[in-house]
């Protein structure tokens, strides 16, 4: 797809950037990191004044409450935005950037209508119960079961590293609604789910990070009852609507990170000039071949989003080379910005360390780098399943 900018997408570019010098200055102060309700009402602040604006959801299907915008649109909104040093989606993550594009595409009118506009108003939140205890990597492993009584799913079980779930409304649930046996591989018998954070018999237990923040939780469900209006796509076709939702997510939802990198990388090195460490050859060097890899990242972020534009809007396996190269690069990235700190990299309050300390868990978060491997080889190489 020819991604060189229009008469009309250089207009939507000046139209944003007007909007953005006007609007930012006005904004609150950013509440601090570990205040998650501040948080999230700021966040979703900034969601409803993107929605009033006309921005919010601008690359979603006009059908599902978006703007129908082009892939280039889509890429000039994130750019300028992350160099405009906008809010970012935080709290609205899940909801934006995976579950409402799961719902969009696989939900029905009805589940689209009662969803969507929320999310994209920034009147709802959601957060993602997929990884329980015992199954994490090997996803389809998770034993949280639901069984139906009637039109509900009674659900027992608990879920591990639920990012967002202490503020959020809603949750993108995966349960067991078959067992596993001879004529049950473990992923059959899995269904996508919409829960309610307030239903009886969900409690939430925060967990602290690295950084000390509590963006993760675990979530205990006692005999939880969800209504089957709530499940997206069928009884025990989870699995590939997990593959929807973890396309989003590995495909396109760090698209605007790659953004942040490009910036950070260029702020390094500008305090490497201040402080005397650009003097470093090594260094410089590693700092270029970051430059490359950001390159090469934004490349490939163009070719996965314009493919998915192509496909009907599902990011196609792509998504896990993205996913792959730039949970790599972003951890080197800031172990570089370590180097150029020097000993104040030891210091929390300096700026990057913080993002050094999360940048360690992105070779993990949304798919293993072991499992993006596996991906990468089976389904783009061709290779035999390792046994």
């Amino acid at each position: 797809m020819d991604l060189t900018c229009t008469e009309d997408e250089e207009d939507f570019r000046h139209r944003l950037r007007a909007w953005l010098a006007e609007v930012l200055p006005k904004l609150p102060d950013r509440p601090h990191p570990a205040d998650w309700p501040g948080r999230r009402a700021y966040d979703c602040g900034w969601q409803r004044m993107l929605h009033d604006a006309g921005y919010a959801g601008l690359h979603w299907p006009e059908d599902a409450g978006g703007r129908g915008a082009t892939p280039t649109q889509h890429l000039i909104f994130l750019e300028e935005t992350e160099r405009a040093g906008a809010p970012y989606v935080g709290a609205g993550f899940v909801g934006l950037l995976h579950a409402g594009p799961t719902i969009a595409a696989e939900g029905t009118p009805e589940q689209r209508a009662r969803w969507l506009p929320p999310i994209l108003r920034g009147d709802e939140v959601w957060c993602q119960g997929f990884s329980e205890p015992d199954a994490g990597s090997d996803l389809a492993s998770l034993r949280t079961r639901a069984v139906r009584d009637g039109d509900e799913y009674v659900i027992s079980g608990s879920k591990i590293w639920t990012s967002h779930a202490e503020i959020a409304d809603w949750c993108e649930l995966l349960v067991r609604t078959a067992p596993v046996n001879a004529d049950t591989p473990k992923h059959r018998g899995i269904t996508w789910l919409a829960m309610p954070m307030d239903a009886p018999g969900v409690t939430v237990r925060p967990l602290r990070t690295l950084a000390g923040t509590a963006e993760f939780a675990e979530v205990f469900l006692d005999e939880v009852r969800v209504p089957v209006g709530h499940r997206v796509g069928e009884e025990n076709d989870g699995w590939r609507v997990t593959m929807v939702t973890l396309s989003f997510e590995r495909g396109t939802a760090f698209v605007g990170e790659v953004v942040a990198c490009r910036r950070v990388l260029e702020a390094l090195a500008r305090t490497a000039r201040a402080n005397g460490r650009w003097d470093d050859a090594v260094l410089r060097r590693r700092l270029g071949r970051l430059a490359a890899e950001c390159a090469a990242l934004w490349r490939l972020t163009q070719w996965n989003v314009s493919e998915a534009q192509r496909t009907g809007g599902v990011p196609g396996v792509g998504g896990s080379v993205f996913k792959l190269r730039f949970s790599q690069v972003r951890q080197e990235l800031y172990d570089a910005a370590a180097e150029v700190l020097g000993p104040d990299a030891l210091d929390a309050g300096q700026e990057w360390v913080a993002d050094r300390l999360s940048s360690l868990s992105y070779t993990i978060a949304a798919g293993t780098s072991q499992i993006q491997r596996n991906i990468v080889a089976e389904r783009i190489l061709g290779l035999p399943k390792g046994r």
